[in-house]
């Protein structure tokens, strides 16, 4: 009699997909901005239409709405920062470089989970974040300063949404008895209020309503936003938080591909190291889920 592996490759494979769908935003991102919709705009529009899309949830799901409204408002601000700020940053940084610095969530998710969810966390977890954290480092560390700091707006936004993400994986993990679907709804509620509130605020510059522009966006939300939201909240649910953030860091293998052929983008030699240790982190959680 077989029994049943007490892992499943699906999560696995729906945090791949979600990463390589990450990894590839950032083209129609600047194809969009190109052509008169700006980037806090384009936000606005992908997650407004996704919203619209699955908005009957809301409704479906109302009586948790009100059981866990604490959890639920968390999620919402950690996915509406999250994701608002990881597209600004990869419209005015280099993509390689700003996946990179948004993939110091796993740091920020380990620390996390330990004090909001008490996750014990074997030796070889660890072994990961601290080839993750010495990548990290070695991007950012700048010879004239001598020191591993953000340098410019891009660098920050990149860090801070990393860390959204991670508290997003971590809120997600403690809300598992709500429905998937609310929990996906509630982070596009998330994004289309900030986006809504900065753009009300006289943030995100003119926007040109033309319809080419305007139907790729919505389809774009409709369609991609949807799909990989769900496999991203499919996958995190169901495996530890410092996995599944160290999983999908193929997304920078993805992103680093995308943009040295899409937008001629080279890494230099210290973002080529910095990310042979990331990728290595990735490939030794990978290792570890399928073995466990």
């Amino acid at each position: 009699m077989s029994s049943k592996p007490r892992t499943d490759i699906l999560p696995i494979l729906a945090l791949l997909a979600t990463a390589f769908f990450w990894g590839l935003l950032w083209y129609p991102m600047r194809w969009l901005e190109g052509h008169g919709v700006p980037g806090l705009w384009g936000t606005g529009i992908l997650f407004a239409s996704a919203l619209t899309v699955g908005s009957p949830l809301l409704w479906r799901y109302r009586a948790q709405l009100t059981a866990r409204p604490a959890l639920l408002l968390g999620l919402m601000l950690a996915n509406g920062w999250c994701n608002t700020a990881f597209i600004l940053a990869v419209l005015d940084g280099e993509v390689v470089r700003v996946l990179l610095l948004f993939y110091l969530s796993p740091i920020w998710a380990v620390l996390l989970a330990r004090l909001l969810l008490g996750e014990r966390m074997p030796s070889q977890a660890w072994l990961t974040l601290v080839l993750a954290m010495g990548g990290a480092l070695i991007i950012l560390w700048q010879p004239s300063l001598g020191v591993p700091w953000p340098q410019g707006q891009a660098d920050w936004l990149a860090i801070s949404s990393g860390l959204g993400f991670a508290f997003s994986n971590v809120l997600v993990r403690m809300g598992q008895d709500l429905a998937i679907g609310l929990k996906v709804v509630i982070s596009w509620l998330g994004v289309t209020v900030l986006t809504a509130v900065m753009l009300l605020s006289g943030a995100g510059g003119e926007i040109e309503w033309s319809v080419t522009p305007m139907v790729v966006a919505v389809l774009l939300g409709m369609v991609g936003i949807v799909m990989m939201s769900v496999c991203l909240m499919y996958g995190v649910t169901r495996m530890p938080v410092h996995r599944s953030a160290v999983i999908l860091l193929f997304e920078v293998m993805v992103g680093a591909i995308s943009a040295q052929w899409l937008a001629h983008e080279a890494l230099g030699a210290r973002e080529w190291l910095g990310g042979v240790l990331i990728l290595g982190a990735a490939w030794l959680a990978s290792r570890q889920q399928l073995h466990d």
